[in-house]
């Protein structure tokens, strides 16, 4: 092993490990930014819990339950804790892996596993319970989410779809990280209901405008950054031509993506929405994830454009069946991301039919599975303790009533 070209891919994915955690800042700033002024805190605090507890239940089992080596390829463990591999004069073996170390893997893993409950966070905004969600969350990504990423990144049945063919393929995490986090939202907004005032008598939706849309716009923008991190260090080595083109990809779908949805949200709607934008860059970002390592440039902003049409459609249908989603995660997280799970088997070097069918039963096994298990645990939990404030709590605002502050200290000053 070269000493050095060693050294260069573990530097490489610490700093990716970096950019993933600062994507922690963009989700909070995305969603305080798309929501109240009176729910600043509550969101703040379920995002640095979000990051806390995650990397530790990952410690405690989740990185040995998602990667637990030889199993049956549906659920394994290797165990509590972490325990580096050591080599024969018992200092850490560098043979692990060509690109990096056992604790760089942990942590650069660690930080995906805490996305995944991130995403419904954002979904569920402003009316459930802080002890429900962090509860579920903890229960989520302790066993969820290591569970779905077995199955393919763990070397599970996922992977060994098609045999020596081929098999399902998800580079990043379009399906294994974002749908992930997406069906969850998508069955905990049902569970909860939708916010007071969010829909009028007729059920039509009403627009409940978020507190701070340049702190969404910032969000966005260093989600974008972080992205690099996310797709780059997928690569898994600093390999030059691998980690370009992925970078290329990665940024040409998101410019796609945000350029798409503010042409067909203005062709609709008749004007210019930041929101979209926002969303649309969001959009071409998941959706390119899955495959960001096997398109072309031209295929990238392809993927990028459907997205953020879908975007703008989601959106209108989400609204539609009269579920409440106040930052567009189902959209963004679910929605594009079947969409770019299923693109690896149209566009890339792996198109084709039988890649487009692998890609679909990974899509809906995940789904299956991940909708069972969130409606499981969000509906024990309502049964037990219930998931939403109650109506006073709700309407006078989550800061005062779970935490006794307000993110502003002149807020409740110039609401009388």
């Amino acid at each position: 092993m070269d000493a050095g070209l060693f050294t260069a891919n573990n530097v490489w994915m610490m700093i990716c490990t970096a950019l993933v955690f600062f994507m922690h800042l963009g989700f909070s700033f995305l969603e305080i930014g798309l929501t109240r002024q009176k729910n600043t805190i509550n969101i703040l605090f379920k995002n640095v819990f979000i990051i806390c507890v995650g990397l530790l239940i990952y410690y405690i089992g989740g990185f040995n339950l998602m990667y637990p080596g030889d199993f049956n390829g549906y659920i394994g463990f290797a165990g509590f804790g972490l325990e580096a591999p050591l080599n024969a004069e018992g200092t850490l073996d560098l043979a692990y892996n060509e690109g990096y170390t056992y604790w760089t893997d942990f942590l650069f893993q660690g930080m995906f596993a805490a996305t995944a409950a991130t995403i419904v966070s954002g979904a569920v905004a402003e009316r459930i319970k802080l002890g429900a969600f962090m509860l579920f969350s903890v229960l989520y990504v302790g066993f969820i989410y290591p569970i779905v990423g077995s199955w393919q990144w763990g070397g599970g049945f996922l992977s060994s779809l098609g045999g020596d063919a081929g098999g399902f393929h998800d580079f990043a995490g379009s399906t294994l990280v974002h749908s992930v986090g997406g069906w969850a939202a998508l069955i905990a907004v049902y569970l909860l209901g939708s916010r007071i005032g969010k829909f009028d008598e007729n059920g039509k939706p009403k627009a409940i405008p978020g507190h701070n849309i340049p702190l969404a716009a910032a969000g966005v923008l260093i989600l974008w950054l972080g992205w690099f991190g996310f797709n780059g260090g997928s690569v898994l080595s600093a390999d030059p031509a691998g980690t370009s083109i992925v970078l290329v990809t990665t940024s040409l779908a998101a410019a796609a993506g945000g350029v798409a949805a503010f042409i067909f949200s203005f062709i609709l709607y008749k004007n210019f929405d930041l929101t979209m934008f926002l969303n649309g860059i969001l959009g071409g970002l998941v959706g390119i994830t899955a495959g960001a390592d096997l398109m072309s440039a031209n295929e990238s902003v392809i993927i990028g454009i459907i997205a953020g049409v879908i975007i703008v459609g989601a959106v209108a249908l989400i609204d539609k069946i009269r579920l409440d989603d106040p930052v567009g995660a189902i959209a963004v997280h679910l929605v594009c991301g079947i969409w770019g799970t299923l693109a690896v088997g149209i566009f890339g070097t792996k198109a084709g039919g039988d890649q487009f069918m692998w890609q679909l039963t990974g899509v809906a096994v995940v789904g299956a599975f991940c909708c069972l298990t969130a409606f499981i645990i969000l509906f024990a939990i309502k049964k037990v303790s219930g998931i939403r404030v109650s109506k006073d709590e709700e309407l006078e605002g989550l800061d005062l009533h779970e935490h006794g502050m307000d993110a502003y200290s002149d807020f409740r000053m110039n609401q009388h």
